[in-house]
C-alpha cells in the first residue's frame, strides 16, 4: 500500500531565551493512501502543533523541529522554502480551525481564490479559475454566487465550506483539517462531515482530521491516534480502538463522552492536569493522572508496542512483567 506520510521520531520544541517547551515528542506513524486519520487529545496535547509543523507554518526562529517527516518520498523537514511553496496547496493542503480568520474580510471570495490558484498556475485565466472553484463549491453544497460575495455575507458553516473548497483547488494528495468543524452547530457539522466523506470517495483523497471530539472520529475516520502531552499514547483502526481501548488515557477520554447506544453510564472525567511541557519526564508522562500507574510507570518510559490487531501503544500494562 502506497505511503503518503511517514513520521519517524518527529519532535517539535518551542524555544526562547528562558526555556524550551517540548510540544511534540518522538512521534512515529504512517498514513497510507486513502486513510483518514483522526488525531484526538485534550487541548494542549500537541495536535495542532504537529499539523502546523508538517506544513512548516510555525515560526522558524522560535521552533526547533527534528526527526523525519517523509511526504511521498520527500522529507518535509529538509525542504527549502521554495520547495515547500510548490507542495503547499498543490499536494499538501490545510483547512484551518477558524475559517473567518483565514479569509480576508475586505476581498471577495473570488479574488482570494484567484490569488491562491495563481501561486501554482500564474497564467490561468479568470474563467479557468471560476470554472474550477464553481465545481468545488457545488461539491460542498454551495451556490456559484458565493464567488462574488465577501466573507461577512456568509454564515459560519458557509465559510467553512468555502475553506474546504479552497483547500481542494489543486487536488492535494493529503488534506489536513485542523478542528475544521469545532465552531459549528451539530447539524452543520454533520452536513460538512458527510460532504467530506463524499469528496474523499470522489477525489481519492487522504486526510488527517485533528479534533477533540471522539464522535467526529467515529463517524468520519478509519484510523485514530491518541495524543497526550505531545506524545502518542495509542494508534490503530477506529473500530478497534473505540470498541476496545487499551491505553488508560484512551479509556479516560471515551468515558468522558456520552454514548448514544446501550445503557446509560455515568460520565467520568480524567482527574488532574496536563504536565508542564517545559520539563522532560523519566517515566510515562500520563502516570501522575493514571489510576493504574505503578512505580515502574513513574520510573521508566514505556516501550512502543505493536499489538495483534495492528495498533501501537505505549503502556507498561501490556509490556510484560514488572
Amino acid at each position: 500500500m502506497e505511503s503518503i506520510l511517514d513520521l519517524k521520531n518527529f519532535n517539535v520544541t518551542y524555544v526562547n531565551k528562558h526555556k524550551s517547551v517540548y510540544a511534540v515528542k518522538d512521534i512515529s506513524f504512517k498514513i497510507h493512501k486513502g486513510d483518514s486519520l483522526g488525531i484526538v487529545g485534550e487541548s494542549g496535547s500537541g495536535k495542532s502543533t504537529l499539523a502546523m509543523a508538517l506544513l512548516r507554518l510555525l515560526p522558524e526562529r522560535s521552533t526547533k523541529i527534528s526527526g523525519v517527516a517523509e511526504f511521498i518520498g520527500r522529507d518535509l523537514t529538509k525542504l527549502s522554502e521554495e520547495e515547500l511553496k510548490k507542495i503547499r496547496w498543490n499536494e499538501l493542503s490545510v483547512v484551518f480551525q477558524k475559517s473567518m480568520n483565514s479569509l480576508s474580510p475586505v476581498h471577495r471570495i473570488g479574488t482570494q481564490v484567484e490569488d491562491i490558484y495563481k501561486v501554482h498556475h500564474p497564467k490561468a485565466t479568470k474563467k479557468e479559475i471560476f470554472d474550477r472553484i464553481s465545481s468545488l463549491l457545488e461539491l460542498v453544497n454551495l451556490s456559484g454566487r458565493v464567488y462574488n460575495l465577501y466573507p461577512h455575507e456568509l454564515s459560519g458553516g458557509m465559510l467553512q465550506r468555502v475553506s474546504i473548497a479552497i483547500s481542494l483547488i489543486h487536488n492535494p494528495k493529503l488534506l489536513v483539517m485542523d478542528e475544521a468543524t469545532t465552531a459549528l452547530d451539530v447539524v452543520t457539522q454533520g452536513q460538512i462531515l458527510d460532504e467530506v466523506l463524499k469528496m474523499e470517495k470522489d477525489l481519492d483523497m487522504t486526510r488527517i482530521m485533528i479534533t477533540h471530539d471522539m464522535s467526529v472520529v467515529a463517524t468520519s475516520c478509519n484510523k485514530v491516534a491518541i495524543m497526550y502531552a505531545g506524545e502518542l499514547m495509542e494508534i490503530g483502526y477506529v473500530k478497534d480502538v473505540l470498541k476496545e481501548p487499551l491505553h488508560p488515557y484512551t479509556k479516560g477520554l471515551l468515558s468522558s463522552f456520552p454514548s448514544l447506544k446501550g445503557d446509560k453510564l455515568k460520565l467520568e472525567g480524567i482527574g488532574g492536569f496536563l504536565p508542564d511541557l517545559s520539563k522532560l519526564y523519566d517515566g510515562c508522562v500520563f502516570a501522575p493522572r493514571c489510576k493504574y500507574a505503578t512505580d515502574k510507570c513513574r520510573r521508566d518510559k514505556p516501550a512502543k508496542l505493536e499489538m495483534k490487531d495492528g495498533r501501537n501503544l505505549s503502556c507498561h500494562l501490556y509490556g510484560g512483567e514488572e
